[in-house]
């Protein structure tokens, strides 16, 4: 694969790029979905209310089977998912809530919005998805539920989670943003806690620019979740209704009718990226210096956000990951190195005490949360990759693999430049 049309010479440092061509669309979009959004443009019922109209129905719908649950029920988007979710299941406000800290900020920011107080376990370092035995250590007589996330291209320990959940009486919460379709063991994922959040922002593997949904097969958890969802109006079937005061956290009807569309592609996208996926961590497995992510035998359908593997900087002359990553991006290909932080460090996780009182009175005399895997992953290990890349043919696979060679053939001439110039000649290099 080497010297197909680049220089050797580093394209952040003036050389000419591996990729100059485009990588395959996305949000990926056709002719089916223009069809739905005109057919409801045209017929005018383009809003969420009644909760549920007829098109986030038949979404949500076939969107619950997909996943093995019961029930289903559309939401704005992915943070108010998690929220009114941990409300439903009844977890009370000042209550702890354990949730890794290697994830997006609103897996913890829900948390605080539903008055309760995020507690961080460390991740596993081969999987990155929460450590079980970090989370047991969390639980106190404060701990009422325990949020996995289902980071990238991997699946939670479930069964673990499971187990731990049980010991100690803990509601579980699914953090499926990543995870549209994936099953554990057969099952989908959404089905094996209490409820299941799913994200549908733009970059997910189903979008509808935004929106949410939430799982579960438990009617009373549903009854809850409507009612806060749709201004405190009650699910017509509930057996108990319940007085609460609600937000207008619908999803509107012309979303559903994309999202309807999204899932109809779905399995035909996860065989795409898988092997393509497979294609990829084959070529890092004989590069060294990037070190695949353990797929849990488990996983018995895996969902790719994102293609993830950890850096080993002496493969690379000891340059810094984001060095690296800044290069691999001025070779034409998309990757991010600090996609997440680890939470308990965050710079978007800094709460006001007078808005969040119950985790500051935590927070108060208490030591920093020490999560050495989730800073690692952070700050040095973590290289994201987004899966529209893998959406493509194995020709553009081979291009990601030799933007990689080339980036460690040439890493000398990297040496020793603090993040900061590279950070100029990137900008740079954009401007021309």
């Amino acid at each position: 694969m080497a010297g197909r049309g680049s220089s050797t010479k580093l394209a952040l440092l003036g050389g000419t790029p591996v990729r100059g061509k485009p990588w395959p669309q996305w949000p990926a979009r056709g002719p089916e979905e223009e069809r739905a959004v005109i057919a409801a443009l045209r017929d005018g019922d383009w809003g969420g209310f009644p909760l549920p109209n007829e098109r986030s129905a038949a979404f949500a719908a076939a969107f619950a089977e997909r996943h093995d649950c019961e029930h289903a029920l559309c939401v704005a988007n992915g943070t108010v998912s998690l929220e009114v979710a941990l409300q439903a299941m009844g977890v009370e406000p000042g209550a702890e809530v354990i949730v890794p800290a290697y994830t997006f900020e609103a897996t913890a920011s829900a948390a605080l919005f539903a008055g309760c107080v995020p507690v961080f376990a460390d991740i596993d370092p081969e999987t990155w998805c929460i450590d079980v035995e970090s989370a047991a250590n969390l639980v106190t007589e404060r701990t009422q539920a325990i949020v996995p996330v289902h980071l990238a291209m991997t699946i939670a320990d479930l069964d673990a989670v499971g187990k731990l959940a049980e010991k100690h009486g803990l509601a579980v919460l699914e953090d499926c943003a990543h995870a549209h379709g994936a099953r554990w063991r057969g099952r989908g994922v959404g089905s094996w806690g209490d409820a299941g959040s799913f994200s549908f922002q733009t970059s997910k593997l189903m979008t509808a620019g935004e929106g949410g949904i939430v799982t579960t097969s438990d009617d009373a958890l549903l009854d809850g979740l409507h009612a806060l969802v749709n201004c405190g109006r009650q699910r017509p079937e509930a057996a108990e209704p319940s007085a609460v005061i609600g937000h207008n956290y619908r999803m509107t009807d012309l979303q559903a009718t994309i999202l309807e569309v999204q899932l109809g592609r779905i399995d035909d996208q996860h065989e795409e990226r898988a092997r393509n996926a497979d294609r990829l961590r084959a070529a890092f497995e004989d590069i060294g210096g990037l070190t695949n992510l353990r797929i849990d035998h488990r996983v018995t359908t895996q969902a790719i956000y994102q293609f993830v593997c950890r850096f080993d900087s002496n493969a690379f002359v000891g340059i810094d990951r984001d060095v690296f990553v800044a290069a691999l991006q001025a070779e034409g290909v998309p990757a991010d190195g600090r996609f997440y932080e680890s939470l308990p460090v965050s710079e978007l996780l800094r709460p006001d005490p007078a808005r969040y009182p119950a985790w500051s009175r935590a927070l108060a005399g208490a030591p920093a949360a020490v999560c050495p895997n989730a800073a690692r992953a952070a700050y040095r290990e973590s290289v994201w990759l987004p899966h529209q890349l893998l959406l493509g043919t194995a020709t553009d696979v081979d291009d990601i693999v030799e933007a990689v060679l080339k980036v460690q053939r040439g890493a000398g001439d990297l040496a020793g430049l603090e993040t900061a110039e590279v950070e100029r000649l990137r900008r740079a290099r954009s401007a021309r």
